[in-house]
């Protein structure tokens, strides 16, 4: 399993925006400086999050992005599928109902099963409140005399 980078920019960006909220919207460009990331790439990631109904946008001079959530309301394991899908390590675990026509003789199937349960157990253990705060108390301790 491999997150990509639409994955972790998407985290990035999302992180931004809870960080530099002040209510007001914030545009791409100043996302795109602080993060090192082309605007063009960040607007396909909107767009995504945008159509989940993650980001509000608001079109125009003063528009941008903002959340439409509070931090503690987003998971990283909900904002990584946006961009990712799911994290099934095995493509037999894709659907809902699995459809391999080993799955009743396989060897493996628990042990692929019970590392997609533990990978979406940790990834849906962290909201973006908690990595925004984790981010502030690391920066706290980052100084130098």
């Amino acid at each position: 399993m491999r997150v990509s980078t639409k994955g972790r920019y998407a985290l990035r960006l999302m992180i931004d925006l809870a960080e530099h909220d002040t209510g007001e919207y914030i545009s791409l460009k100043d996302i795109s400086q602080r993060q090192n990331i082309s605007t063009k790439y960040l607007e396909q990631i909107v767009s995504q999050l945008c159509k989940a109904g993650y980001l509000n946008s608001v079109r125009g001079p003063q528009g941008g992005y903002k959340l439409a959530k509070v931090p503690k309301d987003y998971t990283i394991g909900d904002i990584l599928r946006i961009t990712e899908g799911k994290f099934a390590p095995t493509t037999c675990l894709m659907d809902e109902e699995n459809q391999c026509e080993m799955y009743e003789e396989c060897a493996t199937i628990s042990f692929w099963e019970g590392l997609y349960a533990v990978i979406n157990q940790y990834i849906d253990s962290f909201t973006l409140e908690d990595i925004v705060e984790q981010h502030r108390e690391k920066s706290l301790w980052d100084y130098t005399i």
